[in-house]
C-alpha cells in the first residue's frame, strides 16, 4: 500500500536567463495595442536585446487556453495563456521545443492586486507543462518598481534607462492613440488617419531605437529635461495637420473603461470594439495607460496616507511621492502640449477619489479598484463623454463591484448612459447588441445637443459649413476647437463658429 505524500506549494522559478543567452535570445511579449508594442520593441532592441511582439489574440487562442489552462480563468487569461501556446507550438514544429527553451523567453506584467491577474503565472505554467513546454522561461515584470536589474538574471537587465523609456513610450503612444481616435470618425479621405498613424509609429520607434545612451541618474535627468521627444511629437502633429476632416457631423463620444487588457487591446478579445463603434458612427475616447500608471502611484502613496500617524517617515514619504506624481503629470503635460493639447488630459487621482467615494471605497484596490466609477463621473461631468462603455471580463470580481456600485451612481445620476459589458471572447452578438442598445440612446444625445446648440447660437448647418469653407484651417485635424461646455465635437465647433463669428473673425 503506498501512502501519497504532500508537497508544499512552490511559486514558479524560472532557470535564470545569463548575459551570455542575450545574443540568441529573443524576448516575447504582447497584450496591448498594436502601438505601444511596437514602441516598447524599439526600446528593447535600444537597449541590445532582440525583441518579437506575440501575434494578435484570435479566438482559437481563447479555446486553447481554455484546453491548456485552468477552465474558470476569466477570457483575459484564457486569451493571453492561448496565445503564448499556440505561438509556441508552432515555433516547437517548427525549430523543435528544445530550441524554443533556448531561444525565447517571454516577459510580462506581475500582479496588480486581488484580481486573478495575480495568478496569470499560474495558468501560464500549468499550460506549459501541459503542452510539454515545462522548460520553456517567462519573467513577471514588477509594475511598482523602477530599476528591476536583478530580478531576472543578468541577461535581463530591467534597470531605470530602461525603464524611463519604456515610460515615455507609453506617454508618446497614449497620446498619439488618443488624437488618432479624435480625428478618424471626422476624416473626409477614408484611411488616411490610419496611413499616418503608421507612419507616425515607425517614426516614434526610430526616435525611440536612436536615444542617446546615459546611467541610470543622467538618463532621469535627461528624460525629464530633454526636447528630444517634444520635437518628435511636433512632427508627429504636423503630418497629422495634412489631414481634412469634417467636424460638423454630431456623433456620440464614448469613453472605454474597464479591466486592463480588455480596455487596452484591439481586436477579437474585445470584440474590437474600437473600430464597432466608430463603425456604428460613434468617437471613442480610448483608455490611456498613462492613468492606469497613474493610478498605481496613488495606490502606493494612499499606504503613506495610512500610516501618516503611525510611521514616523511617512508623511515624508508621502511627501517624496506627491513629488513624484507632480512630475509623472507635469510630464505627460510637457508632451501633451507638443502634440498642441490636442489629445485629452489624464484626469487628477485625487478627483476620481473623491467622486467614486459615496460608491466605492478607495481602499478596494483589485483591478481598477475605484477608479472605473471615478472616471464614469469624470468624465460624465466634465461633458467629457455621453456613453461609458465598460469592458469586464466574465466573472472578474473587481469589476462585477464595479458594475455593483454603478448601480448607485445611476440612481443618483440616472441621465449617465453606461453600458457594462460581460466579455466572455465568444459571446460577441449578446455583447454588442447590448450596447447597441446603450449606443442609440448616446446617437439621439448627440443629435439632440447639437440641433440645439444651433438653436442657441442661431446658427444652420447650412451658414457654420459655409463659414468652415471660408476659414479651411477649421478642416485641419490638428486645429484645436475649445471645449465649450457641450459634450459632442459638432456641437463644440458650433460654439466655436459663433464665438468666432462674434469677434469678428
Amino acid at each position: 500500500m503506498t501512502t501519497a505524500t504532500t508537497e508544499p506549494y512552490r511559486t514558479y522559478t524560472p532557470r535564470p536567463f545569463t548575459r551570455a543567452e542575450r545574443d540568441h535570445t529573443t524576448i516575447l511579449f504582447g497584450g496591448l495595442h498594436w502601438r505601444l508594442e511596437r514602441a516598447l520593441q524599439a526600446v528593447l532592441e535600444h537597449a541590445g536585446y532582440k525583441a518579437r511582439i506575440l501575434p494578435l489574440a484570435t479566438r482559437e487562442d481563447l479555446l486553447t487556453g481554455r484546453e491548456v489552462a485552468d477552465i474558470g480563468q476569466c477570457c483575459p487569461t484564457s486569451f493571453t495563456t492561448g496565445n503564448l501556446v499556440n505561438f509556441l507550438r508552432g515555433e516547437s514544429a517548427r525549430i523543435g521545443a528544445e530550441a524554443v527553451a533556448k531561444n525565447y523567453v517571454y516577459l510580462t506584467a506581475g500582479s496588480c492586486g486581488a484580481c486573478r491577474f495575480g495568478q496569470y503565472h499560474q495558468s501560464y505554467e500549468l499550460a506549459l507543462r501541459n503542452t510539454g513546454l515545462e522548460a520553456f522561461r517567462m519573467f513577471l515584470m514588477a509594475q511598482d518598481q523602477m530599476d528591476q536589474k536583478a530580478v531576472m538574471g543578468d541577461g535581463l537587465d530591467l534597470n531605470l534607462p530602461m525603464t524611463l523609456g519604456c515610460l515615455w513610450a507609453i506617454f508618446c503612444t497614449d497620446l498619439l492613440q488618443d488624437l488618432e481616435y479624435q480625428v478618424r470618425p471626422y476624416e473626409v479621405v477614408p484611411g488616411r488617419t490610419d496611413e499616418v498613424v503608421r507612419q507616425s509609429v515607425d517614426f516614434l520607434c526610430d526616435v525611440l531605437r536612436k536615444r542617446p545612451l546615459h546611467g541610470p541618474w543622467s538618463a532621469l535627468a535627461w528624460h525629464l529635461t530633454t526636447p528630444y521627444f517634444t520635437r518628435a511629437l511636433r512632427a508627429i502633429r504636423r503630418d497629422f495637420a495634412a489631414i481634412e476632416v469634417d467636424r460638423l457631423r454630431a456623433k456620440p463620444t464614448v469613453k472605454i473603461t474597464g479591466e486592463f487588457y480588455l480596455q487596452t487591446v484591439e481586436g477579437a478579445p474585445n470584440y474590437n470594439i474600437h473600430r464597432w463603434l466608430e463603425g456604428e458612427g460613434a468617437e471613442v475616447y480610448p483608455a490611456g495607460v498613462t492613468v492606469w500608471m497613474d493610478y498605481l502611484l496613488r495606490l502606493g502613496l494612499q499606504r503613506f496616507e495610512d500610516y501618516s500617524g503611525i510611521d514616523r517617515t511617512a508623511r515624508l514619504k508621502l511627501g517624496a511621492g506627491r513629488a513624484v506624481q507632480g512630475i509623472y503629470r507635469w510630464t505627460y503635460d510637457r508632451l501633451r502640449k507638443a502634440m498642441g493639447d490636442l489629445p485629452h488630459e489624464i484626469p487628477h487621482q485625487l478627483e476620481l477619489r473623491r467622486l467614486a467615494a459615496p460608491y466605492f471605497h478607495s481602499r478596494l484596490d483589485g483591478g481598477e479598484g475605484d477608479m472605473l466609477v471615478g472616471k464614469a463621473l469624470w468624465a460624465h461631468q466634465h461633458h467629457k463623454a455621453h456613453m461609458i462603455c465598460e469592458l469586464s471580463p466574465y466573472s472578474c470580481m473587481p469589476n462585477t463591484m464595479s458594475v455593483g456600485a454603478m448601480a448607485g451612481v445611476l440612481g443618483k445620476y440616472p441621465d449617465l448612459l453606461y453600458a457594462p459589458l460581460e466579455i466572455k471572447g465568444d459571446a460577441e452578438v449578446h455583447a454588442l447588441s447590448r450596447c447597441q442598445m446603450i449606443l442609440t440612446e448616446a446617437k439621439k444625445r448627440a443629435q439632440r445637443e447639437f440641433e440645439e446648440t444651433l438653436e442657441r447660437t442661431e446658427l444652420t448647418v447650412d451658414t457654420a459649413r459655409e463659414y468652415v469653407e471660408a476659414h479651411p484651417e477649421l478642416k485641419r485635424a490638428t486645429y484645436r476647437v475649445p471645449h465649450g461646455g457641450v459634450t459632442g465635437t459638432a456641437a463644440n465647433l458650433v460654439r466655436h463658429i459663433a464665438d468666432r463669428r462674434g469677434r469678428g473673425r
